[in-house]
């Protein structure tokens, strides 16, 4: 067990938002609470749009990249952080990766933080996974989930024990979500090491292994036992299978049903240009609600879920013919609702409490952490979803709860924040975390109050600025950026292809619009070459060949960037790119 460190730091954070509603207990001794009185609401909800009635407060913000979160039935929010190479090896914030936070002041911002847990000095890199069980906060760190005693202070009272180790951290999906039943059954994500199984993974063309052996260890849900130590990670205990990654887990207020997103495939079109279009492959297949149950197959890597055909139908390193053939996925289990691809579902968490109106009771939220693979159609995404449910079923189509967290441009290097966690506190208010600032919101309703109450704001405010709008095909690189490029249309080609609006490709997915980084790939603009020296013959080879093993990020590049291109494009890419860091080279 490691030692731990605890770090309290009071925050005031000084930010304009709406007040805590009054308080009530019910019969049965819990909290509840009404719509609040008439307090004014921050007129812009800490930037996101919310539906009539709703009101947000930055509940706390530079956190670090703050993931799922869970709330103790004292009303003290825990957040697991990460760090590495998802983000781009970037520096971790100083102290423990897991925080607790408090709003003594009744006011829906946090004036109480404490860190505590690993550290990056401890050698931590923080996680995703986290629950409140049984008196103990139980975290994902590494290749363990970690259970700490909860006392009356913020920070635990005593170290940690570990109640799971040996989690598989290599590939794709290294994280490992959790969600914790009434009965004490863990159920942990073991999310794939790959896009879809393939010989070559995310290279065109390349067949899916014939069995595919990974899903013995990963692509699946396992389950163990929370009320114990030291039990190690065994293929034994898986539980379902055939879940590329289940990021977004949850158990219902009942403590029975657990709930999972499937986050859907990539690379359609860049993998398989004969049999998808480059539409399809922007919309193309479903992200995934489903319900987990024992033994039950879900599909992955045979299958994935059609938006047209709207069942599941045979992946094309299977022997699929672009949406028609099912095969073996007619014995699957399907999900329970979808939603639009590769909106990347993290995580979601069921309606709990009396302060939502009816129509939310019983229902699912889900945080969307926002697309890469639609380039170069827009990004879509970034946002908060509600699902109504009724009896364990859908009721209705999906509604875009919250939204507005990416800023103008909703793009993966580009967001302002991206949604990581939901969660629900004791007196019924939405917790929505961001993992690109560490931001969290509260959410919670004020009726008709919080209606007048941003009339009034607004009457005295400048109005917000709109959010959320599709990024435009940046003007990056100036003409004339490079000593060399001039007024070249070569570059122009190259700008072409980057964006793809020749050739297939899709370089904004991965490097961002305006060619900086995302999580997936490096910034182009910064001279910093990891594969070549940087000369244009050097980074023509790269694009040529491909990188297969990325060094500090998290997305493979195929050859040719897995589109179709020709020498000429080929060649104008490159010069693109080498155009990119022409201003560095020459200051």
């Amino acid at each position: 067990m490691k030692a731990l460190a605890a770090v309290t730091i009071a925050v005031a954070l000084a930010v304009q938002g709406c007040r805590n509603g009054e308080h009530r207990q019910d019969a049965g001794g819990g909290t509840q609470t009404a719509a609040a009185p008439a307090r004014d609401c921050a007129p812009d909800n800490g930037g996101l749009t919310l539906p009539d009635g709703f009101c947000a407060t930055v509940f706390a913000d530079s956190l670090g990249h703050a993931r799922h979160m869970a709330v103790a039935p004292n009303g003290v929010v825990y957040v697991n952080t990460w760090s590495g190479k998802y983000y781009g090896n970037d520096k971790p914030h100083a102290g423990g990766f897991l925080v607790a936070l408090r709003d003594t002041g009744k006011d829906g911002r946090a004036d109480q933080i404490v860190r505590f847990g690993d550290s990056v000095q401890s050698g931590g890199a923080g996680g995703t996974g986290i629950a409140v069980y049984h008196g103990h906060v139980y975290a994902e760190e590494k290749d363990k989930i970690l259970k700490y005693p909860l006392g009356e202070g913020l920070a635990p009272s005593g170290g940690a024990e570990v109640v799971v180790q040996g989690l598989p951290l290599t590939g794709d999906h290294p994280m490992h979500p959790f969600a914790i039943d009434s009965a004490g059954g863990l159920y942990v994500d073991l999310g794939s090491a790959t896009n879809a199984c393939q010989l070559k993974n995310r290279i065109a063309g390349s067949p899916g292994h014939r069995p595919c052996t990974e899903l013995e260890t990963r692509g699946g849900i396992w389950r163990y036992d929370a009320n114990r130590t030291g039990q190690r990670f065994s293929p034994a205990e898986r539980y379902a299978t055939g879940i590329r990654n289940a990021d977004g887990i949850a158990v219902d207020p009942n403590g029975k049903t657990v709930y999972a997103t499937q986050h859907g495939r990539d690379q359609l079109f860049e993998n398989w240009p004969k049999l998808y279009s480059q539409a399809e492959g922007a919309s193309q297949p479903a992200e995934e609600l489903l319900v987990i149950e024992r033994g039950g197959e879900y599909g992955w890597p045979e299958c994935y879920f059609d938006t047209a055909a709207q069942k599941l139908v045979l992946a094309p390193e299977y022997g699929g013919d672009g949406g028609k053939a099912i095969g073996p996925c007619a014995g699957k289990k399907g999900p329970l609702a979808w939603f639009p691809a590769h909106w990347a579902p993290l995580a979601l968490t069921v309606t709990s409490g009396r302060q939502f109106p009816s129509h939310y009771g019983g229902g699912i939220f889900i945080a969307f952490h926002g697309s890469w693979n639609r380039a170069p159609a827009p990004q879509q995404g970034y946002n908060v979803v509600f699902q109504p449910m009724d009896g364990g079923k859908p009721s209705g189509k999906y509604e875009i709860f919250a939204d507005g967290f990416a800023g103008g441009v909703k793009d993966p290097g580009q967001a302002e924040h991206r949604p990581a966690g939901v969660a629900f506190g004791p007196d019924g208010s939405l917790y929505i975390s961001d993992d690109v600032r560490g931001r969290i919101w509260r959410v919670s309703y004020r009726g008709e109050a919080a209606m007048a109450s941003r009339t009034r704001a607004e009457s005295t405010s400048a109005p917000a600025v709109s959010q959320g709008a599709p990024a435009a095909k940046p003007a990056m690189p100036p003409e004339g950026i490079n000593p060399n490029a001039g007024e070249s249309p070569v570059v122009a080609q190259g700008d072409s292809v980057f964006h793809g609006l020749a050739g297939g490709a899709t370089c904004v997915g991965c490097h961002g619009a305006d060619a900086k980084g995302t999580p997936l790939g490096p910034d182009l603009t910064d001279d910093q070459w990891l594969w070549s020296d940087g000369s244009l013959a050097g980074i023509e080879a790269t694009i040529a060949k491909g990188v297969p093993a990325p060094k500090e990020h998290t997305g493979v590049m195929p050859p040719m960037g897995g589109a179709t291109l020709t020498k000429e494009q080929l060649h104008a890419v490159a010069a693109y790119v080498y155009a990119l860091g022409g201003a560095r080279r020459r200051g």
